[in-house]
Protein backbone atom coordinates (compact mmCIF):
# COMPACT_ATOMS: atom_id res chain seq x y z
CA UNK A 1 0.00 0.00 0.00
CA UNK A 2 1.19 3.53 -0.70
CA UNK A 3 1.93 6.11 1.91
CA UNK A 4 0.29 9.44 2.56
CA UNK A 5 2.19 10.97 5.47
CA UNK A 6 1.20 14.20 7.16
CA UNK A 7 3.87 16.31 8.83
CA UNK A 8 1.73 19.16 10.10
CA UNK A 9 0.55 21.20 7.14
CA UNK A 10 2.67 19.20 4.69
CA UNK A 11 1.25 15.93 3.31
CA UNK A 12 3.65 13.56 1.54
CA UNK A 13 1.89 11.65 -1.24
CA UNK A 14 3.27 8.29 -2.36
CA UNK A 15 0.69 6.07 -4.11
CA UNK A 16 0.83 2.26 -3.90
CA UNK A 17 3.86 0.95 -5.75
CA UNK A 18 6.04 4.02 -5.13
CA UNK A 19 7.27 3.06 -1.66
CA UNK A 20 10.59 1.73 -3.03
CA UNK A 21 11.27 5.02 -4.82
CA UNK A 22 10.44 6.99 -1.66
CA UNK A 23 12.91 5.01 0.43
CA UNK A 24 15.71 4.40 -2.10
CA UNK A 25 15.67 7.73 -3.95
CA UNK A 26 14.54 9.76 -0.92
CA UNK A 27 11.74 11.81 -2.49
CA UNK A 28 7.95 11.86 -2.47
CA UNK A 29 5.88 11.54 -5.63
CA UNK A 30 4.05 14.69 -4.52
CA UNK A 31 3.82 17.09 -1.60
CA UNK A 32 0.57 18.82 -0.72
CA UNK A 33 0.24 21.93 1.41
CA UNK A 34 -3.34 23.18 1.67
CA UNK A 35 -4.88 23.04 -1.80
CA UNK A 36 -1.55 23.17 -3.68
CA UNK A 37 0.17 19.99 -4.86
CA UNK A 38 3.72 19.84 -6.22
CA UNK A 39 4.20 16.66 -8.25
CA UNK A 40 7.69 15.27 -8.80
CA UNK A 41 8.82 14.52 -12.32
CA UNK A 42 6.96 11.53 -13.74
CA UNK A 43 8.55 9.40 -16.42
CA UNK A 44 7.33 6.89 -18.96
CA UNK A 45 7.98 3.65 -17.12
CA UNK A 46 5.51 0.89 -16.34
CA UNK A 47 4.95 -0.78 -12.96
CA UNK A 48 7.93 -3.08 -13.66
CA UNK A 49 10.25 -0.13 -14.24
CA UNK A 50 10.44 -0.66 -18.01
CA UNK A 51 10.32 2.21 -20.50
CA UNK A 52 8.75 1.52 -23.90
CA UNK A 53 10.36 2.81 -27.07
CA UNK A 54 9.17 6.06 -28.61
CA UNK A 55 8.12 9.46 -27.37
CA UNK A 56 4.36 8.84 -27.64
CA UNK A 57 4.42 5.62 -25.60
CA UNK A 58 6.66 7.18 -22.92
CA UNK A 59 4.58 10.37 -22.80
CA UNK A 60 1.37 8.36 -22.38
CA UNK A 61 2.87 6.43 -19.44
CA UNK A 62 4.27 9.62 -17.89
CA UNK A 63 0.81 11.26 -17.97
CA UNK A 64 -0.83 8.10 -16.60
CA UNK A 65 1.68 8.14 -13.74
CA UNK A 66 1.04 11.86 -13.21
CA UNK A 67 -2.70 11.22 -13.14
CA UNK A 68 -2.26 8.43 -10.54
CA UNK A 69 -0.17 10.64 -8.25
CA UNK A 70 -2.63 13.53 -8.57
CA UNK A 71 -5.55 11.23 -7.70
CA UNK A 72 -3.72 10.09 -4.56
CA UNK A 73 -3.28 13.76 -3.64
CA UNK A 74 -7.02 14.42 -4.10
CA UNK A 75 -6.72 16.00 -7.53
CA UNK A 76 -7.06 15.45 -11.25
CA UNK A 77 -5.26 16.52 -14.41
CA UNK A 78 -7.73 19.40 -14.81
CA UNK A 79 -6.31 20.87 -11.56
CA UNK A 80 -2.83 21.41 -13.06
CA UNK A 81 -1.85 25.09 -13.17
CA UNK A 82 1.76 24.65 -14.26
CA UNK A 83 3.50 21.96 -16.28
CA UNK A 84 7.25 21.63 -16.81
CA UNK A 85 8.56 19.00 -19.20
CA UNK A 86 12.10 17.85 -19.82
CA UNK A 87 12.96 16.42 -23.26
CA UNK A 88 16.12 14.64 -24.41
CA UNK A 89 15.21 15.69 -27.98
CA UNK A 90 13.20 18.80 -28.73
CA UNK A 91 12.60 17.27 -32.17
CA UNK A 92 10.06 15.00 -30.39
CA UNK A 93 7.88 17.91 -29.19
CA UNK A 94 5.11 17.26 -31.76
CA UNK A 95 4.69 13.64 -30.65
CA UNK A 96 4.73 14.75 -27.03
CA UNK A 97 2.16 17.49 -27.68
CA UNK A 98 -0.15 15.07 -29.50
CA UNK A 99 -0.30 12.78 -26.44
CA UNK A 100 -0.45 15.68 -23.98
CA UNK A 101 -3.63 16.83 -25.76
CA UNK A 102 -5.23 13.44 -24.99
CA UNK A 103 -4.79 14.11 -21.27
CA UNK A 104 -5.19 17.92 -21.21
CA UNK A 105 -7.51 18.76 -24.12
CA UNK A 106 -8.51 22.29 -22.98
CA UNK A 107 -8.05 24.89 -20.25
CA UNK A 108 -4.32 24.59 -20.73
CA UNK A 109 -1.95 25.18 -17.81
CA UNK A 110 1.19 27.27 -18.03
CA UNK A 111 3.86 25.11 -19.70
CA UNK A 112 7.62 25.23 -20.00
CA UNK A 113 9.46 22.67 -22.16
CA UNK A 114 13.18 22.25 -21.46
CA UNK A 115 15.74 20.38 -23.55
CA UNK A 116 18.16 18.25 -21.51
CA UNK A 117 21.09 15.97 -22.31
CA UNK A 118 19.81 13.07 -20.19
CA UNK A 119 17.34 11.83 -17.61
CA UNK A 120 17.69 9.40 -14.69
CA UNK A 121 17.59 6.32 -16.98
CA UNK A 122 19.37 6.47 -20.35
CA UNK A 123 16.35 5.13 -22.30
CA UNK A 124 14.02 7.89 -21.03
CA UNK A 125 12.94 10.55 -23.51
CA UNK A 126 10.70 12.78 -21.36
CA UNK A 127 9.93 13.72 -17.76
CA UNK A 128 6.80 15.62 -16.69
CA UNK A 129 6.40 17.59 -13.44
CA UNK A 130 3.44 19.70 -12.41
CA UNK A 131 1.87 21.98 -9.85
CA UNK A 132 -1.86 21.68 -9.19
CA UNK A 133 -4.49 23.44 -7.09
CA UNK A 134 -7.04 20.89 -5.89
CA UNK A 135 -9.78 23.09 -4.39
CA UNK A 136 -10.25 21.59 -0.96
CA UNK A 137 -10.45 17.89 -1.79
CA UNK A 138 -8.59 15.77 0.77
CA UNK A 139 -5.68 13.53 -0.14
CA UNK A 140 -6.50 9.80 -0.09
Amino acid sequence: MGETLSTGRKVLVNPPGSERVYRAMQFSQAVRVGDTVWISGQVGVDSNGRAPEGIEAQTRLAFQNLERVLAAAGGALADIVELTTFHTSMADIRGFSKVKAEFIPEDYPAWTAVGVTGLVMPQLLVEVRATAVVSGRPAD
